[in-house]
């Protein structure tokens, strides 16, 4: 191989390794449209990942969803974990999922383990679609009062097809204070349901 053919070759696999990844999602971020969920079963699954963020982060979550839309049957965590507990046979789980890759760049479909447990786990509650909310953490600069930024996906449990996932961002409010976890929480209900006028 010559000198110029050698370093052809370096320059073509330095840029596939630099156009090879993909950035972190960042708040703001958001693949696809959240679906029309009225008239909908779904499943409301515990945040995977908490870095930093303190308080009840499923409870805060299932009173924001249920408090804007009755028009959703929502199947809380709590109510799929008495179901599993009763089917041992279903091998799912609803927490320790693997959600990694949603952290690292865009994900438009699902595979295994996560979509097997995901798939197991509706069929037994009989729901349309799974909210997983992937990752809550604190972000801000130094001096700041931090912001909470919540990760989540809405998942077709029968196809693995990622129907949206986004990264909102609550209100910044000193650390602890329960106003920025109601914020973050306001701020997801409000983006899955788009149609709900208040």
């Amino acid at each position: 191989m010559g000198a110029h053919t050698g370093a052809a070759m370096l320059v073509v696999l330095a840029l596939a390794a630099c156009g090879g990844t993909m950035p972190r999602p960042e708040p703001g971020t958001s693949q696809g449209t959240p679906p029309d969920l009225r008239g909908s079963r779904v499943v409301v699954l515990p945040v995977q990942r908490v870095v930093g963020v303190s308080g009840d982060l499923d409870a805060e979550i299932a009173f924001g969803l249920q408090d804007r839309s009755r028009e959703v049957t929502w199947v809380l965590t709590p109510e799929v974990e008495r179901m599993l507990a009763r089917s041992p046979a279903i091998r799912a789980r609803t927490r320790g999922l693997q959600v990694g890759r949603f952290l690292s760049g865009e994900v438009r479909r699902i595979g295994d383990p996560l979509y097997g447990e995901l798939r197991r786990m509706s069929a037994l509650v009989d729901a349309d679609a799974i909210l997983l909310p992937v990752q809550a953490a604190i972000s801000g600069e130094v001096g700041e009062d931090p912001k909470i930024n919540l990760s989540a996906a809405i998942v077709d449990p029968r196809t693995g097809r990622v129907a949206w996932f986004g990264v909102v961002e609550g209100d910044a409010f000193p650390a602890g204070d329960p106003r920025g976890l109601a914020s973050v929480v306001d701020r997801l209900a409000r983006t899955l349901l788009w149609y709900v006028g208040r």
